[in-house]
């Protein structure tokens, strides 16, 4: 099984290891609280740890037909994460972290983009937010960027 390792740079130890239950890890984003993980997978999950509950996944999701090349949350105010795959779509989610620790993240689909097309195998390889506004970058296998705003 495939993990995420994560270490105390300042003492140089291994604080956990998050067990994500995927085959091949293709990308992680950490949320803004620090206290969550999400991992996407080539075998097209996405998998959300909340590292004050320990190593096992809080859940495990799975909005695409092929790979997950890219997942990423917004980094500022927006509760949004985004997810690229392979068949050329974008999952969006409202991905809402509570202060209070007995609340569950709220985690819900919102808009699929699919502007992107397959080009030898492959579809959207990254996306990236940006910093102050809820628009998305996305860049494809098909030779073309998008901002979606």
């Amino acid at each position: 099984m495939r993990s995420v390792r994560i270490y105390d740079l300042q003492k140089q130890e291994h604080l956990k290891q998050l067990v994500s239950g995927a085959k091949w890890i293709s990308s992680i984003t950490v949320h803004n609280s620090g206290d969550h993980v999400v991992v996407g997978s080539y075998d097209r999950r996405l998998v959300w740890f909340d590292l004050d509950f320990g190593s096992k996944p809080y859940k495990t999701l799975q909005y695409h037909d092929r790979a997950v090349r890219s997942a990423t949350f917004h980094p500022g105010k927006f509760p949004l994460l985004a997810c690229a795959s392979d068949d050329a779509t974008v999952s969006i989610l409202h991905a809402k972290v509570f202060s209070d620790l007995m609340q569950s993240p709220m985690i819900v689909p919102v808009k699929r983009l699919r502007d992107h097309a397959v080009h030898q195998g492959l579809g959207v390889l990254s996306c990236a937010w940006h910093p102050t506004q809820p628009w998305l970058f996305t860049a494809g296998a098909d030779h073309r960027v998008y901002l979606w705003s």
